[in-house]
């Protein structure tokens, strides 16, 4: 149990600013998103997940975490509507966002992640026997799948490696509204070394390409920035972010400052008022200097 308490605690690290409002708000909550018809954000305290309604039946994502109970997001569905949950979609492999699927799987529905989260999770299981109870996908996806329901289109697509090497964008072209978990921070800066990736140049093209995606406001897996959607412009600014950091962090590289001293001298002021930034920054730098300094 103590691997998925860390990786929960970490996880509620990366809400910065909308920590504060999570805990001024209900622990949990469930909002229509204004002009829609069809299309729920699920809040359980410092994580989001978003379900789509349709005449034929559910399409949920995210089933949360082992600290956080499936039970609340199921009844929340269930208060909305009595259709069936059809669908489970993983946004990524990590399981404060996903190790609570048993009950969506106990009601018979059919769970889709990228390949390769399936087989991080199966090599996973391997390890750790408190993994039981995650739920395997049923269907992977590799570059890009719509999942079509009642009438409603799902455009589930991979961007490259960036928070992790599994991360699927879910995108509602009729609505043109996107759910982005983790990578694409609103007022924010990135999660602590930014683990689970190649390459930061890799990270920062796939925030590019999710840019050149056909949306209007992006739904986030956690409520940053005091709850609200994203823009395009959010995402334009982490990628000027990762952008002038790397460019910094190669100078102080150059100069033979990597690791620590850059650590301690390399600052973004453009950026300092974004959540994380005093604790967060020297652990974004880390990771650049790794790249610059060593290559990988």
């Amino acid at each position: 149990m103590k691997i998925l308490i860390v990786i929960v605690t970490l996880a509620i690290l990366v809400i910065g600013a909308g920590a504060a409002t999570a805990q001024n708000a209900p622990p949990i909550s469930t909002k229509k998103v204004d002009g829609t018809d069809n299309v729920y954000v699920f809040r359980y305290g410092g994580h989001q997940s978003m379900f789509v309604v349709t005449s034929k039946g559910v399409i949920a994502t995210d089933p949360i975490s082992y600290e956080r109970p499936a039970k609340p997001y199921i009844d929340a569905i269930k208060a909305v509507t009595d259709k069936p949950i059809k669908y489970v979609i993983y946004s990524h492999h990590h399981y404060d966002h996903i190790a609570g699927g048993k009950p969506f799987k106990d009601l018979g529905a059919t769970f889709i992640s990228h390949r390769r989260a399936k087989e991080r999770l199966l090599e996973l299981k391997k390890q750790n026997a408190l993994l039981a109870d995650v739920v395997m996908p049923d269907q992977v996806v590799d570059g890009k799948k719509t999942i079509t329901l009642g009438g409603t289109a799902l455009e589930l697509s991979y961007l490259g490696r960036n928070h992790s090497d599994d991360s699927l964008v879910m995108r509602l072209p009729k609505e043109k509204l996107i759910f982005v978990v983790d990578f694409a921070p609103i007022e924010s800066i990135q999660f602590r070394n930014i683990p689970d990736n190649a390459s930061p140049l890799e990270f920062i093209d796939s925030l590019k390409k999710l840019a050149t995606l056909d949306w209007d406001r992006m739904i986030p897996g956690h409520p940053y920035a005091g709850g609200r959607f994203g823009t395009k412009k959010d995402v334009d600014n982490d990628i000027a972010y990762m952008e002038d950091l790397s460019a910094e962090v190669k100078k102080a590289a150059d100069a033979g400052k990597c690791f620590d001293t850059a650590m301690k001298e390399v600052k973004l002021p453009k950026y300092e008022k974004w959540a994380n930034y005093e604790n967060g920054l020297p652990a974004n730098v880390e990771r650049f200097c790794y790249w610059w300094g060593r290559g990988y």
